[in-house]
């Protein structure tokens, strides 16, 4: 060990012994390994010795095996996060080094044959049969857990689980940074000319993106801030090809091409499932989530397929129709790059309506003070602006408090692209607090995204779609802020992921609710509220080619179940053309051959589980949302009752109690099923 190694590791690292003001101003990619390892040979030490309760008690056991790995969690989730916020080779290089220690670690500990009967012979004791029902649900899913990680095979079998965690983590990670590195190579610049059509805004910002790289003209990204943008208004056909089809390749590219990878991922998957005693990587996955396998979530996704499937092929024909009309006779059909441009050529002529017109309405700072407002209506609590070190100059921090003025919870948020951050929106745990005998220990956590940017003089103007997203997002934080569940593996977001994302898209209502606009929407010059006329010309057009957006994910949902349960990885078939196969069935154009929108697709192939099948969760979940709103809907948005029964009953509950119980004592009774097609106007 080098003399800088020896001093990282010591009192000097900042990522040990982490509390609650987590110092990114001293976190540096140096300090990860020695960091982890220390945790680990400290977590290591913790676990033999609780492997060693049969012989002198269980006292505190089950409390002291949810807490074990604690700070090695949080010091793990704060490398990953900065390598995802601030990529470059040097945490990217920190991340790699701890990734095989700690998936031997947690893979590890799953087998462990001394903790493994220590667990199983606590489960015998009275003190067990005496637990009270949530630390004796904690005790059942444990075991079910240790279970499901291979804690009943041996030799071996053990050494290959073994060997495909640490692999899965490793290709994984090597999938996410080829797409990050390839989205971050890509730019095009272009004369101001063939940006005719695209909003001015968007102009502006990319010719000064251009400037600040000593260049003329507009700086063209594959961010989605340019890119959906361009794609919906350039009247330049070619840019809108050259640039959809930039977009179609990425993550195939020589020296970050992911399509080999997502073979082994899936062989990887098959075989772990396999060796686990499961049929295939769904079954392994959904076997303790509200659909239960593979078939069972391939059966419901079909099912919204074909009740959806008229009503989409009915829009495709109208907009081809609309786009015949528009253009001479012997115009070229529609291509890919031609779907979002002339979609919203026909939704401004039947509605209109145009999406930029809302923008103005929407400053960053006013949506965030705006939801901030609806949630202290409909949940009774509090969010402030406060200070705390943070990894990036944008990054702001902000604490929430209860009614009573308790600190239940902190969180960061970060919204706007960089080359160096992974794309999409998520929100993440650092610490989880919850109820202690001392009183409450308040949650950590932290919201990102990937928004419209400030421009100059002018804030962040988000589309209304970005609204929704950071709503969701907020939906997300707060499951993890309001959770008050003593057992910190039960809590928060820590539930099964076809509920998970309930919380979330429930938020997203409020954004279409003039009652709730009028906290918020304001002119960012004049300070106006959304005018009436365009306010009733949004809700008109609000289920505009409904179809087309619900089997786009339906695409994703399936082609990664069919991945899972019906394709065989060790065959002769190609992975990449039966994906895109599949897909092309869900799109409202022809794919082209080298369509592989799998090799870039995070959401599956980022981690060793992820959403591997389980991306049908979000329509799940949808259907949950569509259903639980429709409360509040009738009771009123604002409605304090409902606010506080919909807390009390799901946001501070988390995995406490089975997530179909929890939506019954919310609703009343089981969900309805039809409550999704018919808010789409689907039904």
């Amino acid at each position: 060990m080098t003399a800088t190694q020896t001093e990282v590791t010591g009192a000097s690292n900042p990522l040990l012994n982490v509390g609650f003001r987590i110092p990114f101003d001293q976190i540096r990619p140096e300090h990860a390994e020695g960091a982890v390892d220390t945790l680990l040979a400290q977590t290591q030490a913790k676990l033999e010795d609780l492997a060693r309760s049969g012989e002198r008690g269980f006292a505190n056991f089950m409390a002291d095996l949810d807490t074990l790995t604690e700070q090695l969690d949080t010091v793990n989730t704060i490398v990953h996060h900065l390598d995802s916020v601030l990529n470059g080779p040097e945490w990217h290089a920190a991340k790699m080094a701890i990734l095989p220690k700690t998936s031997e670690f947690y893979t590890k500990l799953s087998l462990h044959t001394g903790l493994w009967a220590a667990l199983k012979a606590f489960a015998a004791t009275p003190e067990a049969a005496a637990l009270d029902p949530v630390r004796a649900r904690h005790l059942k899913l444990t075991i079910d857990e240790f279970r499901r990680e291979g804690a009943d095979l041996q030799g071996e079998e053990q050494e290959r689980l073994l060997a495909l965690n640490t692999r899965l983590a490793e290709v994984t990670s090597e999938f996410s940074k080829n797409v990050l590195d390839e989205t971050a190579a890509f730019e095009l610049y272009v004369p101001t000319e063939r940006l005719a059509g695209v909003p001015q805004r968007v102009q502006d910002a990319t010719r000064r993106d251009a400037e600040s790289r000593g260049q003329d003209g507009h700086r063209l990204t594959l961010h989605a801030p340019v890119l959906v943008p361009v794609l919906t208004y350039a009247d330049d056909r070619e840019l809108r090809r050259d640039l959809w089809l930039a977009n179609s390749r990425v993550g195939q590219q020589e020296g970050r091409d992911n399509r080999p990878l997502i073979r082994e991922i899936l062989k990887l998957r098959r075989e772990k499932a396999q060796l686990l005693g499961f049929a295939n990587f769904a079954d392994y996955v959904l076997q303790d989530r509200m659909a239960g396998s593979g078939a069972r979530a391939l059966a419901f996704e079909r099912d919204l397929d074909a009740r959806t499937r008229p009503a989409f092929d009915r829009e495709n024909e109208e907009l081809r129709a609309f786009h015949r009309e528009q253009l001479r006779a012997d115009a070229p059909e529609l291509d890919a790059w031609d779907v979002a441009y002339w979609a919203e050529k026909q939704r401004q002529a039947k509605y209109d309506f145009d999406e930029e017109a809302l923008r103005p309405y929407f400053p960053m700072d006013g949506v965030l003070s705006g939801l901030f407002e609806i949630t202290r209506r409909v949940f009774g609590i509090t969010v402030a602006e406060s200070e705390a070190p943070g990894w990036h100059p944008e990054v702001r921090y902000y604490t929430i408090h209860d009614e009573s003025g308790t600190h239940v919870a902190s969180f960061y948020t970060d919204w706007f692209p960089r080359d160096t951050k992974r794309a999409g929106a998520w929100m993440n745990a650092f610490i989880t607090g919850g109820p202690r005998e001392q009183g409450v220990d308040p949650h950590l956590g932290l919201m990102c995204g990937n928004m419209t940017p400030p421009d100059g003089d002018t804030p962040a103007l988000l589309s209304i779609r970005e609204v929704e997203t950071v709503f969701h997002e907020f939906g997300h934080l707060l499951h993890h802020a309001m959770s008050r569940v003593p057992v910190r593996s039960l809590s928060g977001t820590n539930v099964p992921w076809d509920f998970v994302e309930l919380p979330s898209q429930i938020m997203e209502n409020w954004v279409m609710e003039r009652e709730a606009l009028d906290l918020f929407a304001r002119h960012y010059q004049t300070g106006e509220a959304i005018p009436q006329a365009l306010f009733d010309r949004m809700i008109a057009a609000r289920n505009y080619r409904a179809a087309n957006a619900a089997m786009r994910q339906y695409s994703f949902g399936l082609t990664d179940l069919s991945l899972h349960v019906e394709f065989d990885p060790e065959g002769d078939a190609d992975h990449v053309t039966y994906a895109r196969d599949l897909m092309a069935t869900f799109n409202p154009t022809a794919l082209p051959e080298h369509y592989a929108m799998i090799a870039a697709f995070n959401h599956l192939f980022s981690s060793p589980v992820g959403y591997g099948a389980g991306y049908y969760s979000y329509k799940w979940a949808e259907v949950l949302d569509a259903d639980a709103f429709s409360r509040f809907a009738q009771e009123g948005i604002f409605n304090r009752d409902t606010g506080r029964a919909y807390v009390d009953t799901i946001l501070s509950r988390g995995n406490s109690a089975d997530p179909a119980e929890l939506y019954r004592e919310f609703m009343g009774r089981d969900p309805d099923a039809d409550a999704l097609l018919r808010r789409s106007g689907l039904l």
